[in-house]
């Protein structure tokens, strides 16, 4: 649920967001967050070669381990006043999503502080991760954005061994009829860890022929450190490389660092295409609390890269569609709004052009697909639940990459931590804006109604978002009721001051009309959007009515 926004005071928001960031960037760099530490390889990411590659990612690498989260000291001259009212106050670190989150938290009168080391905050925003911020975190007071080991799902070994984990538990108990749970093939490329001997070895044993294969950082995003295999001799020229680095720490020749874990996966080479051109579809989960458990799906949009797609090409750019890397395409400044769609156009292109050559069932993307990515992005919960660390006031939005091959298989590629939430075109402003704000609007409400002790459902803030997983409070405050204590939990942090907005009450298709002025939408839009969607839809395993990729009933 979109608030309603404060012209002058989101511009005034967005403005100093833009002039911190120079200054701020050198200082939360030197994070503990693992998720950067492949970034210093961005410049390399069009590069194939893989021996490049590996020398290059390590030796920077080398340089960001182990560094000490720092005080996120801010420029003295950029520093406002400290804020004199009662609060709530917020904190936001980074540039990702922090002007839309600054925009949201100053339509409801909370107070932004520049101070990390303050703990009386309502809700606190970072883009990397430190240890201090969850040591001093009161659980069942604040907020605070990303699972402190959110790595179990959303870094590439975390999540491969999780899925390997529940994948060893249902052939020994076997599949019963009501789960429903899929077989990793049938959604997840064959994958192999590099950091393992064994299964480094079994990788090299199975590729000698003529096969493409994708090699990604555990720990990194937007495309960066990613290199493709695609014939033996490159195969052989990682296999050395391997070889002589554990070869090296072995007999300790150099100093030792444990090199960057790595996964290599089999390539869908034959994705289908949208004009000519490969595609993705970024979607969203968000767990909008922890304690009890509590999830949804947002729907994203199509990432297409600039060019038409060609297995054989060895530029990056044809095979990655993120934006990050879509930039280094000399086309993209022309082609930008042209790399992004709406869900609603590709379910249009789908019915138009696949729907009776393929026998798809009328408005597949929607219906086929929609469920299909509901349901992995769920079974990846599940299997991850168990070890993800949990209290009251965490939450996460995780960005869930899917692609789809000519046969209309959907694939799980990753899912990413800190997605960007960048607006750099038309559909990203229309699109982003709405997962931010109902993201919070959601957080809220759930966190609310957990400390007093209210039923989670029905949600007054649930509009575009779709419930996917509603743990029971009852059944879980017997099973763990030490990693609970709602009872000693009072918000303090988070309660209201006179005369602050709250957005609780208001039905969504007011809230819809109040944003359709930042969203560049018409009213009649709105209006039809707040009829089709504005539904508490739940999808839950084992009793959801799943379906294959061919919409039959599973």
């Amino acid at each position: 649920m979109a608030p309603r926004i404060n012209r002058a005071n989101g511009q005034a928001a967005m403005a100093f967001v833009l002039t911190k960031r120079k200054k701020n960037t050198k200082s939360m760099m030197q994070g503990s967050n693992q998720q950067q530490a492949g970034s210093l390889s961005a410049d390399r990411a069009t590069s194939t070669n893989s021996e490049v590659e590996l020398d290059k990612v390590k030796s920077k690498e080398n340089r960001t381990q182990g560094k000490a989260c720092p005080q996120e000291k801010q420029p003295e001259e950029e520093i406002p006043k400290v804020p004199m009212g009662p609060g709530p106050y917020f904190y936001i670190s980074g540039s990702n999503g922090a002007g839309l989150v600054s925009i949201y938290c100053q339509s409801r009168g909370w107070q932004r502080i520049y101070d990390n080391r303050r703990e009386d905050y309502a809700l606190k925003w970072c883009e990397i991760k430190c240890r201090e911020t969850y040591y001093h975190f009161k659980e069942g007071e604040q907020l605070l954005y990303q699972i402190p080991n959110n790595g179990v799902l959303t870094s590439k070994t975390g999540l491969l061994c999780c899925l390997r984990e529940q994948e060893r538990v249902m052939k020994k108990i076997s599949r019963s009829s009501n789960s429903k749970l899929l077989k990793m093939e049938e959604f997840f490329p064959e994958s192999f860890r590099l950091d393992l001997k064994d299964e480094r070895n079994a990788f090299f044993e199975l590729c000698k022929e003529e096969q493409i294969w994708i090699c990604k950082p555990s720990c990194s995003n937007q495309g960066r450190g990613i290199f493709l295999l695609k014939n033996p001799a490159a195969v052989n020229t990682l296999q050395a490389k391997l070889h002589s680095t554990e070869e090296n720490l072995l007999n300790k020749r150099v100093p030792y660092k444990a090199p960057q874990a790595r996964i290599v996966q089999r390539y869908i080479h034959q994705p289908l295409l949208l004009e000519g051109k490969k595609f993705d579809v970024r979607s969203y989960l968000l767990i909008a609390c922890t304690a009890p458990y509590v999830l949804f799906f947002a729907p994203g949009y199509v990432r297409l890269t600039c060019v038409n797609y060609d297995a054989a090409s060895d530029d990056l750019t044809v095979h990655l569609t993120n934006q990050y890397v879509q930039k280094k395409n000399s086309l993209y400044s022309q082609l930008k709004d042209e790399t992004v769609w709406r869900m609603e156009h590709f379910n249009s292109y789908v019915n138009e052009k696949f729907r009776k050559t393929n026998g798809l069932p009328k408005d597949w993307v929607f219906t086929v697909f929609t469920k299909r990515m509901q349901q992995i992005m769920l079974q990846c919960f599940l299997a991850a639940k168990h070890k993800l660390d949990r209290k009251l006031g965490y939450f996460d939005l995780i960005g869930c990459d899917f692609l789809i091959d000519e046969n209309f298989k959907v694939w799980l590629l990753e899912m990413n931590a800190n997605p960007a939430l960048h607006t750099n075109c038309k559909v990203l402003r229309d699109i982003i804006p709405t997962v931010v704000y109902e993201s919070l609007d959601l957080v809220l409400e759930v966190f609310n109604k957990c400390l007093k002790g209210q039923s989670v459902l029905p949600l007054d803030t649930l509009c575009h978002f779709v419930l996917l997983y509603h743990e029971d409070a009852a059944d879980l405050g017997q099973k763990q009721p030490w990693k609970l204590r709602t009872g000693l939990c009072t918000g303090r942090f988070l309660r209201p001051q006179t005369g602050s907005t709250s957005h609780f009450g208001q039905s969504p298709a007011k809230v819809l009309e109040k944003s359709s002025k930042k969203l560049g939408c018409s009213r009649k839009k709105v209006a039809l959007l707040s009829r089709k969607n504005c539904q508490q839809t739940v999808l839950t395993i084992p009793h959801a009515q799943l379906f294959d990729h061919h919409g039959k009933t599973l």
